[in-house]
């Protein structure tokens, strides 16, 4: 039996995922894959809390186990052994198979250990050394030395090794109906008419080296309602509250506000029904591509693989020569791939974007003018 036919007869698959939202939405195509190229498979994802959030969304997966993995960057520090052992047995037996995704920075041995302990008899996942019996399915690491891949594209090529395609590399997700009316009335709420030109910024970002500076956005922001008659939205987390309210005492223009005041479900829902996104390089932006939103993505130059996947859109930033330093904090403290980007390019960008994909002043409340072939209810 080769290796696609045995792949082929299992049913009950753990997909591993250990990272933040947008990775886990860029994930998608490469779990439909995964999906549908058996009848009945069962697709487990075992992910973050954060990553959770926007896998309640996916429609691939029937069932989302959620575990701050220790041996990730943005995991809080404490006693995990017993948590470990209890996750590891609540998992046993149950998988037929595990797919470990990554970023070609991060190891795979951990998760795959942790899957071997499992008795999960099936384990796949790129790997830069030899793995030896913890996977069973090794795709030796090409990356970065031969090639750097989208990461949408990177987890397609890991599943094709098992026989598993997909044609459709969309991204895609599914929004609650209720999640769509709540939206919507929180527009309402906040005053904003969604029948007149608007655009929604999110400036936060949970690095500190991929946020544009917050004074440039105001500038941006003021010359959208003066220069282009548009009403701005600001979304984002209830920790980035004050970082908002300063951004709009910044313009000294009225603007809206739905900080802290939307779950993932309702954000999505939200960008699904806006003409535009603008924002930093953070998992809003991969919801507007699996909506079909245009998005605008203030993009550091930390790394290249992140880019807005399979949707009009505009990367913004500085050729610099310290590119590519895959930091969460500008090793050079200059921020320059971002801060030397003036807010007119991004004014330039929203009126040229809004006016190729045709969604100045479109109706709110019709799902058919935001809904991509692959969104359903």
């Amino acid at each position: 039996m080769t290796r696609s036919e045995a792949w082929h007869q299992a049913e009950r698959v753990l997909a591993v995922r250990l990272d933040a939202l947008g990775d886990v939405l860029m994930t998608g195509p490469a779990l439909r894959a995964l999906k549908k190229s058996r009848p009945g498979r069962r697709i487990t994802l075992l992910t973050s809390a954060a990553g959770a959030e926007g896998a309640a969304l996916l429609p691939e997966v029937e069932e989302v186990i959620v575990y701050n993995a220790p041996w990730m960057k943005a995991t809080t520090i404490q006693e995990h052994s017993g948590l470990d052992w209890e996750m590891i047995n609540g998992l046993q037996r149950r998988f037929d198979a595990a797919v470990i995704f990554t970023v070609y920075s991060q190891s795979p041995l951990p998760a795959a250990l942790f899957c071997c302990l499992a008795e999960i008899p099936m384990r796949l996942a790129h790997c830069r050394e030899n793995p030896y019996q913890l996977l069973t399915d090794w795709v030796p690491e090409t990356e970065p030395q031969q090639q750097i891949r989208h990461e949408v594209t990177r987890q397609l090529d890991l599943v094709a090794t098992i026989g598993c395609q997909e044609p459709d590399h969309r991204l895609s997700i599914q929004i609650p109906k209720v999640s769509r009316q709540h939206a919507l009335g929180h527009l309402q709420k906040a005053g904003l008419d969604p029948y007149l030109p608007w655009v929604v910024i999110h400036p936060g970002a949970s690095a500190p080296s991929r946020r544009y500076p917050p004074a440039q956005f105001a500038q941006a922001a003021r010359r959208l309602v003066l220069d282009v008659d548009m009403q701005v939205l600001f979304t984002g987390s209830p920790a980035e509250s004050g970082l908002i309210e300063n951004i709009q005492n910044a313009m000294g223009v009225p603007s809206f506000s739905l900080v802290g005041k939307l779950d993932v479900s309702e954000l999505a829902a939200l960008i699904a029904m806006a003409p535009l996104l603008v924002a930093n390089n953070t998992g809003p932006v991969h919801i507007a591509a699996a909506v079909g939103t245009p998005v605008i993505v203030l993009y550091a130059l930390t790394n290249p693989q992140h880019t807005p996947w399979d949707v009009v859109h505009r990367v913004l930033n500085h050729d610099v020569s310290c590119k590519y330093c895959y930091t969460s904090i500008c090793p050079e403290i200059h921020h320059n791939c971002l801060a030397l980007v003036p807010p007119e390019s991004i004014v330039e960008a929203v009126w040229s974007i809004l006016v190729e994909a045709g969604r100045l002043g479109h109706d709110a409340s019709s799902s058919t003018t935001v809904t991509p072939a692959l969104m359903s209810e």
